[in-house]
């Protein structure tokens, strides 16, 4: 159960109301700071149409985050999301794989991303040999986008976390490979 109540737009005065155009949990929670809501939806906006960062890496480097933290609201709405940018249940399993150092069947660019998201997760850096292969694969402003993709994401789970936000109803079935890789 969440620790702040979810907000309507008519909770808010008029000009915060388009902040939730898009009603999710986390961002109905937010609403109870408009300002760090419009923040949060900017960098969000940003990261999904703006960045030059394959969306599909990108997306799996954000579901490498809510695995491993077990965040089961940042891994449901970016399964979700993920699908709309070429994320595949194949993708969803070699990560779940690639996590516990078995054979993923993914390609080398999707195994370094993941394990970019799980040294930037796991701790505060990326070790030389992983930093190398990402100027091998990608250009420097690439490698920034990735980076800061990461980071934003490890902090939003403890977001979520600190907030205890709720999975909406609609998403729930997204879980089905977080608990039954948990097993």
């Amino acid at each position: 159960m969440a620790r702040l109540t979810y907000l309507d737009p008519d909770d808010l005065p008029e000009e915060y109301r388009p902040l939730l155009a898009r009603p999710i949990n986390l961002f109905r929670a937010l609403a109870h700071h408009p300002e760090v809501l419009r923040w949060m939806e900017g960098i969000g906006r940003w990261i999904r149409y703006e960045t030059r960062f394959d969306p599909r890496l990108r997306e799996l480097a954000i579901l490498q985050v809510g695995y491993l933290t077990r965040s089961d609201y940042e891994f449901s709405h970016h399964v979700a999301i993920g699908k709309s940018f070429g994320v595949t249940d194949a993708d969803l399993v070699g990560l779940v794989a690639e996590t516990r150092g078995e054979d993923s069947g993914l390609g080398t660019q999707e195994r370094l991303v993941l394990r970019a998201a799980r040294q930037l997760t796991e701790g505060t850096t990326l070790d030389d040999e992983t930093w190398l292969a990402l100027q091998g694969s990608f250009e420097d402003s690439e490698i920034l986008e990735l980076v800061f993709i990461i980071t934003h994401y490890a902090q939003v789970v403890r977001m979520l976390g600190a907030l205890e936000v709720d999975v909406e109803p609609d998403y729930v079935e997204h879980l089905e490979l977080l608990r039954r890789s948990s097993t």
